[in-house]
């Protein structure tokens, strides 16, 4: 262990170990102007600066966890307000002073999507204690039928004394549109009055609030254009959820906060996300040469590296530089957990191809409470994690594959906020070095067009169906029914799940190939 490159902030109960990138002699001197200017970049947006220009936004959710550092008043006051809302909210269901028409609420279901729901899932699992929470947790974060149906049944009875969180800043993403369409259908077909269930976290004024308001849902809390879905746990997206779950979010607040103060230092060699910047920028060539594995050594982390992976991927997968330049730049990020990557891909990564780096989460305290010995050397299962971990990042580095170890003391919602804002942070920092806007999406939207493209040509190809009613046709002449020639495989596909999901009013003929089937409306 390199001295310069352990990093401790004890008051914070966090720790950084870059020992293990092996930085060459002069690197980080030789990195001191672009980490600066990184640290400048950044040091602006918390100023107020426009940082998404594709949408002329700022960019705040540093502001969420201290609103006195945002730039007008009206936003501290916001920012202010919301927080307590969400607070006097929470407290109100908790001793039932808001509570459904057939007694106190029970379970929470939150409906969203990505940033929306990655971050409550990965927060009320790392924080969550069955026995002690206020609410049971479940989440519509697909639009998949039989994954809704899944999380109905494990509501059942509790339906009736279930909140819904709808959760979408525009109000119009499809999946979450259509989550709560299903949610609607569920409490009515169970006889239930939904507006009295139902609380909309979404944009002032957007599809969402308006039907909220329009059929008098329990309340409603503001997501603002300044704070992005990966980048809004510490919004009342985020915060809402644990909150009601019971986990205390001024703690979870508070070392997002402290971690926020540690990453502002311009000395960046005592900076951990200026460090972890670097050390990325080192082990990818700044091109992202190397995938990011995750190794979280504690089952409650062990959503953590999905949610880095919306956090990181979505932010640095960019086709192009800030000046126009194609680029292609990003990380790609995966893991799973210790000790379960030993019997999974560790094989892979000791003597395999040697495209990645790890980043390893140890947590020093193993559990509440007096461990068992598990062998005659008084050694306990946690003693046995420890060295699985030690063990693993040795064996690695004996193969020349680089990590980082981040450590913190133990799981709390200080923590977890911590980490949260560390990552964030890096993210901005290495955004700079590389030269990309990482708080825009445009490959996101270029999906959601795609989708919409599809939907509209099964809306044409049901029409026609419809409309020759009873006669045969293959996918290729309905594609030139609709002019859409070029899009025969869409077609194609459109029918086949058609047939599937609706064999009642759509019949499929089998060919002698696949692509001469035919296809008709009963």
């Amino acid at each position: 262990m390199k001295k310069n490159l352990y990093l401790s902030f004890e008051k914070a109960q966090f720790w950084a170990d870059f020992s293990f990138v092996d930085f060459p002699e002069s690197y980080l001197d030789s990195m001191n102007k672009p980490i600066s200017e990184a640290l400048h970049n950044m040091e602006e947006l918390e100023n107020g600066a426009i940082a998404n220009p594709d949408e002329n936004r700022m960019v705040g959710h540093y502001w969420l966890r201290n609103p006195t550092l945002a730039p007008s008043k009206e936003l501290t006051e916001s920012i202010l307000e919301t927080l307590s809302k969400l607070k006097e909210i929470s407290e109100q269901v908790h001793n039932g002073t808001l509570q459904s028409p057939h007694g106190p609420f029970t379970d929470l279901l939150v409906v969203g999507i990505g940033g929306s729901a990655l971050g409550p899932q990965f927060v009320g699992k790392a924080l969550g204690h069955p026995q002690k929470d206020k609410l049971n947790v479940h989440f519509f974060d697909n639009t998949d039928p039989d994954g809704i149906d899944l999380t109905l049944s494990e509501l059942d009875s509790s339906l009736q004394t279930t909140l819904v969180l709808v959760i979408s800043k525009s109000g119009g993403t499809p999946e979450t549109r259509n989550g709560m369409l299903e949610a609607e259908n569920a409490f009515s077909k169970s006889g239930l009055n939904f507006p009295k269930h139902a609380i909309a976290i979404t944009g002032e004024g957007s599809k969402l609030h308006q039907h909220s308001q329009k059929n008098g849902w329990l309340e409603f809390l503001p997501m603002w254009d300044w704070v992005g879905g990966r980048t809004s746990e510490t919004a009342s997206v985020g915060l809402l959820p644990a909150a009601l779950q019971g986990i205390n979010i001024d703690d979870l607040l508070a070392g997002a906060r402290e971690m926020d103060q540690l990453t502002r230092n311009s000395n960046y060699r005592e900076n951990p996300a200026a460090m972890l910047a670097l050390a990325w920028y080192h082990l990818t060539d700044g091109k992202g040469s190397k995938d990011m594995v995750i190794l979280p050594y504690k089952d409650r982390l062990e959503l953590f590296a999905k949610y880095l992976q919306q956090l990181i991927m979505e932010s640095l997968g960019k086709e192009k530089d800030l000046t126009g330049n194609v680029v292609h730049q990003g990380i790609s990020v995966y893991g799973n957990k210790g000790s379960t990557d030993q019997h999974a891909y560790v094989q892979q990564l000791r003597e395999g191809v040697p495209n990645f780096f790890a980043t390893f989460i140890e947590v020093l305290k193993h559990r509440d409470g007096i461990s068992i010995f598990v062998d005659d050397d008084e050694m306990n299962s946690g003693d046995y994690l420890h060295g699985f971990f030690l063990g693993t990042r040795d064996a690695l580095y004996e193969k020349n594959r680089k990590s980082i170890t981040l450590t913190i003391r133990e799981i709390t919602p200080s923590a977890i906020g911590g980490l949260i804002a560390l990552f964030e942070r890096a993210v901005g920092l290495y955004a700079s070095l590389v030269g990309i806007n990482a708080y825009h999406q445009p490959g996101v939207e270029a999906g959601k067009k795609a989708a919409s493209s599809v939907l509209n040509v099964r809306k044409s190809v049901v029409k026609i169906l419809t409309k020759n009613k009873g006669k045969e046709m293959t996918a290729s002449q309905i594609a030139g029914e609709i002019g859409k020639t070029e899009k025969e495989v869409w077609v194609f596909k459109i029918l086949e799940s058609l047939t599937v999901n609706q064999p009642e009013k759509f019949e499929r003929k089998n060919g002698n190939n696949q692509l001469d089937d035919l296809f008709s409306f009963r």
